[in-house]
Parts: structure tokens; C-alpha cells; sequence
């Protein structure tokens, strides 16, 4: 047999070297391969633990609290309550006002879900009147937004007419409503007293002494722009409860 030449073995022996490399690339690529499905199924796997654990926060505004905190238990979540609560007139006392966050957002289970607390209706605190006249009470207590439910009267000379001699509920009760006790004139009717400025002082005090009133011009007093003899000042005032024989002072214009 003749010997191999030396070209012959060394092109066998790059053929067996290209061969091994391949064979190597070959390994790699698999193992890369594998490597990546992993990575991937272990991504798409952790996602899916982490949807697991998400729930939907549920909805307990206008809940009272037993419920609300049975909704959440249920769905995996801790309730918190805000310290401070806040009057509203549509939510009743300890029911659930608003929350955070919001109904129907995405949330970790054991996730902490805040609300805060309704405390109702307050009723405003009730002011006293008693001693008031009829017309300054009513004044006093719209401006306090009460009413008045019911009026009872009696006629009482210990009292002045058309003043409030009692009320209930008593001063600084809470409540949206009041019934008064109003002291009527003894022995006759009583009248609104009419807004007498800017009419004509000596006409209208002989119709009001025509009509019983005991009325008095006290006073003349300079009023630029004014013709004489023209009311510029009165007591009682507009609105007010007069009886007949009660005095009326004009101050008139000069």
C-alpha cells in the first residue's frame, strides 16, 4: 500500500474538525432553544399566577358596613376605614360614602381598599326665640333653615302681643322643625305695621289715629333732596305686630 499524502490527511482531518464544530453548534443551538421555551413558559406562567391573584374591587358605596366588609372579604381584600366622616343627605349614618379605588378596578388579593363613612343627615342646632316677636322668629329660624310645624296662641296681658312665649323643641336641640307658643292682644285684633317711608307724614297719622294708634311726630330734621313733611323714619318698624292704642313715632323730613 502506498503512504498517504500529506494534502489527503489534512483535508480529513478539516473535515473531521468542521464536523466537530457543527456537531457543537448543534448542541448549543438546542440548548438555546430550550433555554428560550423555558423563559417563555416560565414568563406566561408567572402572568397567569399573577391574574390568579387579582379580583375586581366590588362596588359597596351606599353599603352599610356589615356588608361592606363581607364583600370584601370575599373577594380577598382588606377594608380600611377613613377616620373622618362626612354628613351627606342622601347616604344614611354609617354607610359607605365613596371608595378608593374605585369599583370594578383590577387589585391584588390582601390589596388594602379605603372608604370613608357617611355620618347622615344633621339637623341644624335650633336656635331661641322665645321672646322674639312672631315675625323676627320666623326670620331667625328660615335663616337656620327650620320650620315651623305648628303655632298655638293664647291672649295674655303678662306678655307682649304677637311675641313667642315658648317653643319646642327647647334652644340648641337639633332638629329641622319647631312648634311656638305665640301671645296674642288681649281684646282685639293686631295689624302688620305698613312701611310708611317716603309718604306724607300728617296724612297718614291722622288715618292711623283714625284707626286707633296713638301717633306722634317726633322729629323734623333736614333731608336734602326731600320735600317737607315726608316720613323719613318710623317705629315700629315695617312688618311688625301692632295692636290698636299702641303709639307710633313718625320723624319727618324739614
Amino acid at each position: 500500500m502506498p503512504p498517504a499524502t500529506p494534502g489527503r490527511s489534512e483535508t480529513t482531518r478539516a473535515k473531521a474538525v468542521t464536523k466537530r464544530v457543527w456537531n457543537a453548534g448543534r448542541i448549543f443551538l438546542l440548548i438555546g432553544a430550550l433555554a428560550l421555551t423555558y423563559g417563555v413558559f416560565f414568563l406566561a406562567a408567572m402572568s397567569m399566577a399573577n391574574r390568579a391573584r387579582e379580583v375586581a374591587v366590588p362596588d359597596v358605596r351606599g353599603k352599610s358596613m356589615s356588608d361592606a366588609s363581607a364583600l370584601m372579604a370575599n373577594a380577598g381584600l382588606v377594608l380600611k376605614i377613613d377616620a373622618a366622616r362626612r354628613p351627606d343627605p342622601k347616604i344614611p349614618a354609617d354607610h359607605v360614602l365613596s371608595q378608593d379605588p374605585d369599583p370594578g378596578s383590577m387589585l391584588r388579593r390582601q390589596r388594602t381598599v379605603r372608604i370613608r363613612v357617611s355620618d347622615g343627615q344633621k339637623d341644624p342646632e335650633i336656635p331661641s326665640i322665645v321672646g322674639e316677636t312672631e315675625r323676627t322668629a320666623e326670620i331667625t329660624l328660615t335663616q337656620s333653615h327650620i320650620g315651623i310645624t305648628a303655632r298655638a296662641e293664647i291672649s295674655s296681658a303678662d306678655y307682649p302681643p304677637d311675641t313667642v312665649i315658648a317653643q319646642d323643641p327647647p334652644p340648641k336641640s337639633r332638629g329641622g322643625a319647631v312648634t311656638i307658643l305665640v301671645n296674642r292682644a288681649v281684646g282685639g285684633p293686631t295689624y302688620v305695621m305698613p312701611d310708611l317711608i317716603a309718604t306724607t307724614g300728617s296724612q297718614v297719622a291722622q288715618l292711623l289715629r283714625a284707626r286707633g294708634f296713638r301717633v306722634t311726630i317726633v322729629g323734623n330734621s333736614p333731608y336734602p333732596g326731600m320735600p317737607s313733611g315726608v316720613v323719613i323714619h318710623q317705629t315700629p318698624d315695617a312688618g311688625f305686630q301692632i295692636a290698636p292704642g299702641e303709639a307710633i313715632s313718625l320723624e319727618v323730613s324739614r
